[in-house]
């Protein structure tokens, strides 16, 4: 598919037309707060729904519980694999790359602003990591998993964003689009896929080229469930590269909420890290897979440890290469990663589940069968803009 700017401005438009109407409907009704006490209870895919949830929710719920009927089972199996063997750095990649490109995109920042409790910069991260090891465990799509309820409530969640902006003459439509418009899914999608993949690469972390389009393939089997047009969605990591170089030609800049944003994010993680000698590795970290352009954008501070990081992708090279060299190197080293994924994790949810609501005013171990060939090392596709 060849994406050009009348392509891109047709996307600003449409949202997420079943989620929309739901929403409206539960709303008209006077039906938020029973839905969301009731929907505390539905975790799990396959458990029954509880007595008094709304038709309405019910033939929402019936509708989006199954993934879509293209998926390919043996490329969602690589995925897994895939992510079990790099899931120290996919965390790091969503951290301190996803996060701040989406923070990067002014119209993107102002949205995140305008929605989310600035006092808790916690809870997305926590959401976003939570959602991922979601998906990623095996039972990901089948009765008892958490991966799909999450996914509803979240297509819900963006509905109900929605919703609150155009009621309250809260939102620019003229100038911005629609808040969470297609345009704007999908090039989240890719903040999540492609851009990840691109950092591990930066990070010098060694990828099969059937273990990354494998990632690319899970990512677009979230998107077809949180609502993002099939049509219009790249299918190969080709297509994506060329979506991505031009969403962000078209909305990459600075902006005041971009800069608050990403200093919730510096602090956050300075909090993560023990004591304070290598809090700056937080912003050299960011700075190093974002790019100084973008980092000087969003006010990433400039330390003496934007030299030193910029050793880490030898040494995790060295790393990589005694995990491709060594089984015994391999478990140890996916064991330390785990093990560090799920710290990282528990610190910001505090041990909690988070759960997913539609707001009424805006406000184990993985089970391992063999690991992706590391064969056919992959490299990004190159950059469309010259």
């Amino acid at each position: 598919m060849l994406y050009t700017e009348a392509s891109m401005n047709a996307l600003r438009d449409p949202g997420d037309e079943l989620a929309d109407a739901t929403v409206a409907t539960l709303f008209e009704r006077g039906e938020v707060g029973k839905f969301n006490t009731l929907m505390r209870y539905v975790s799990t895919a396959g458990a029954p729904l509880p007595d008094g949830l709304p038709h309405v929710a019910r033939e929402y719920l019936a509708a989006t519980s199954h993934p879509p009927s293209w998926v390919d089972w043996g490329e969602m199996e690589k995925a897994r694999l895939f992510f079990i063997d790099n899931n120290v750095h996919i965390s790091t990649a969503l951290s301190f790359a996803s996060m701040p490109a989406c923070y990067v995109v002014p119209v993107v920042a102002k949205l995140l602003s305008t929605t989310h409790g600035l006092a808790y910069p916690s809870r997305r991260m926590a959401e976003t990591g939570q959602f991922t090891v979601y998906l990623m465990r095996p039972d990901a799509f089948e009765a008892g998993s958490r991966f799909i309820p999450a996914a509803q409530k979240v297509r819900l969640l963006h509905a109900s964003i929605r919703h609150h902006l155009k009621r309250e003459n809260r939102w620019d439509t003229e100038a911005f689009g629609t808040p969470i418009c297609q345009e704007d899914m999908i090039g989240g999608q890719m903040f999540f896929s492609l851009l990840v993949l691109d950092s591990l690469h930066r990070l010098n972390i060694h990828m099969s080229t059937e273990g990354a389009e494998a990632y690319y393939y899970a990512w677009r089997v979230v998107g077809a469930m949180l609502g993002i047009d099939q049509d219009a969605v790249p299918k190969t990591l080709d297509e994506a590269r060329q979506f991505l170089d031009l969403y962000m030609i078209r909305h990459m800049g600075p902006s005041a909420e971009g800069v608050h944003l990403t200093r919730q994010l510096i602090d956050l993680y300075e909090e993560v890290v023990p004591g304070t000698l290598f809090d700056p590795i937080v912003s050299a970290l960011i700075r190093h897979l974002v790019g100084d352009t973008c980092a000087d954008w969003l006010g990433v501070p400039s330390t003496a440890w934007d030299t030193v990081v910029k050793a880490v992708p030898h040494l995790l090279g060295v790393l990589e290469t005694i995990e491709d060299r060594s089984p015994l190197g391999a478990w140890a080293l996916d064991r330390l990663g785990s093990l560090t994924a799920a710290l990282e994790l528990s610190s910001l949810t505090r041990g909690r589940v988070m759960h997913y609501a539609i707001p009424e005013d805006l406000r184990k171990e993985y089970g391992v069968s063999a690991p992706v060939p590391r064969a056919g090392r992959w490299t990004p596709p190159p950059s469309t803009v010259s």
